[in-house]
């Protein structure tokens, strides 16, 4: 159990969550084992066999916190909301945007140059820490990638960036594994994502990562008064929160892939932590979904400088500074979204 940064991470399993006299109190085996002001948390996430009441539920949703419920391999189930907040003015703005083609382009282009410039950002500095074979293919794809992004704002279409995308993500996915350590590279072979369910301990590990900062995303949304299922780079489609992945795109390399590397080549998470099931699906165990979940949230108290200002932001803070962001363009207050470059 975690809670750093507002959000109420519990996955003891057979652990019983209440609200007593305004603390949400965290029960095991009828033992007291967290209590934790309901004011300090912006969210609540569970995850497998964790019990909360309907009166912490309701005591939630009235004042605006999120209840996100995974199960226990941290695939998403749902998210429990309030009334939606926000000015209706704003979804307007936003179901506008959506309607008009060349204001879609103009958000998913901005959302995918984000994308790819972050993920190129890690490929050259898993070059500079490469040797050989490792650094020229690296270096390659990172070349790729510049080109990639010079072409991408001459793309004429939603479907052409769509496509662009989508051939980013495969060159990046295909020199992936060369940022992991060699020796670690037989327990973490990763050729390819592969989602629904990961097929290898990487894709294990990067689901589960994904699944944490979309969680993030949707909350951050929902916060300024969006509506996270009414996207621009992915298709709209019922049971989608497409906005929240258009959002999740500019944090995925930086945040998600990132740590996961990290965790992998510092041996923070090795195969002991990993649960490898019939059919051949591979998921975290417990320990190491603690283990994620802890580092997660360090990742997400360090701070660094955005872009459009001068202060610096704890990383947990970013996704709330860019929800606002393109609240900001989609009311017509500002011409361009700006999306998150990490440097």
């Amino acid at each position: 159990m975690k809670q750093i940064l507002n959000t109420l991470y519990v996955m003891t399993q057979g652990a019983y969550i209440h609200l007593e006299n305004e603390t949400v109190n965290i029960k095991i085996e009828q033992e007291s084992r967290l209590r934790v002001p309901l004011h300090h948390l912006g969210g609540i996430v569970t995850m497998g066999n964790v019990l909360i009441s309907p009166f912490l539920i309701a005591k939630c949703a009235e004042e605006g916190r999120g209840v996100t419920l995974l199960d226990r391999n941290g695939r998403f189930q749902c998210r429990m909301v309030g009334q939606t907040s926000g000015n209706v003015l704003l979804r307007q703005a936003q179901y506008a945007v959506a309607s008009n083609a060349e204001s879609t382009l103009n958000v998913a282009r901005a959302i995918v140059a984000g994308k790819v410039k972050n993920a190129r950002t890690l490929l050259m500095r898993g070059a500079r820490e490469g040797e050989g074979e490792n650094e020229a293919a690296l270096r390659e794809a990172a070349e790729y990638l510049a080109r990639l992004l010079r072409g991408l704002q001459k793309a004429d279409s939603l479907e052409v960036v769509r496509g662009m995308e989508g051939d980013a993500s495969r060159v990046y996915f295909e020199v992936f594994d060369r940022m992991v350590k060699p020796p670690l590279r037989s327990d973490f072979a990763f050729e390819k994502r592969s989602r629904r369910p990961p097929l290898n301990r990487m894709n294990a590990l990067l689901s589960f990562l994904y699944t944490l900062v979309s969680s993030d995303c949707s909350w951050a949304l929902e916060g300024v008064g969006l509506d996270p299922q009414m996207g621009y780079l992915h298709a709209v489609r019922p049971g989608r929160a497409s906005l929240a992945q258009d959002l999740v795109e500019e944090f995925r390399s930086a945040v998600a892939d990132k740590l996961a590397l990290t965790l992998v080549n510092r041996r923070q998470i090795g195969p002991g932590d990993f649960d490898i099931r019939p059919g051949g699906a591979v998921w975290l165990s417990e320990s190491g979904r603690r283990t994620v979940v802890t580092e997660y949230q360090k990742r997400k108290q360090e701070e660094i400088s955005h872009p459009l200002f001068k202060e610096k932001a704890p990383v947990g803070l970013l996704p709330h500074i860019q929800a606002r962001l393109l609240a900001r363009h989609l009311r017509g207050e500002s011409e361009h979204y700006t999306p998150m470059v990490f440097s």
